[in-house]
């Protein structure tokens, strides 16, 4: 039974396949992170989604919109799956702005910062993908 998360998760594969071509080399950057301040909570990011504190997205300064990337919490080893939706202040000294849910799945709440590894994903990186949490994959709201 085909189900939205299975399309979804094959047009996001689709466009990653488009996106980021064969060749290209893997971008890995290491670095701090924060996360968004609950006073975001529904207002519009850079590429026009709405701010939802409870899904995996990030803002990063030059990733393109829609690349999918995983973050490593250096002190701990977790690490999460996140979507760029959003453009950090390239002024500051953090690599990557974490949603609440992303930041709370690599243990970074109580700090509030946190040295990371950030990795883009590949089509080669399936199993990296498959694994990343349901939400991630969530259908957007139909119009």
């Amino acid at each position: 039974m085909i189900t939205k998360k299975k399309i979804f998760l094959y047009l996001l594969l689709s466009y990653i396949f488009t996106v980021s071509g064969f060749a290209q080399e893997k971008f890995v950057q290491s670095g701090i992170a924060t996360y968004y301040s609950d006073a975001f909570q529904g207002r519009f990011t850079t590429s026009g989604e709405k701010y939802n504190n409870k899904l995996y997205t990030a803002a990063h300064t030059t990733l393109p919109f829609h690349t999918i990337v995983k973050i490593t919490n250096l002190k701990n080893n977790k690490w999460v799956i996140v979507k760029i939706n959003d453009r950090c202040p390239k002024k500051y000294y953090r690599i990557i702005d974490l949603s609440k849910a992303a930041a709370k799945q690599i243990d970074i709440i109580t700090s509030g910062v946190a040295n990371v590894k950030l990795e883009v994903i590949n089509l080669s990186d399936l199993n990296v993908i498959t694994n990343a949490p349901d939400s991630l994959f969530k259908m957007p709201p139909e119009k």
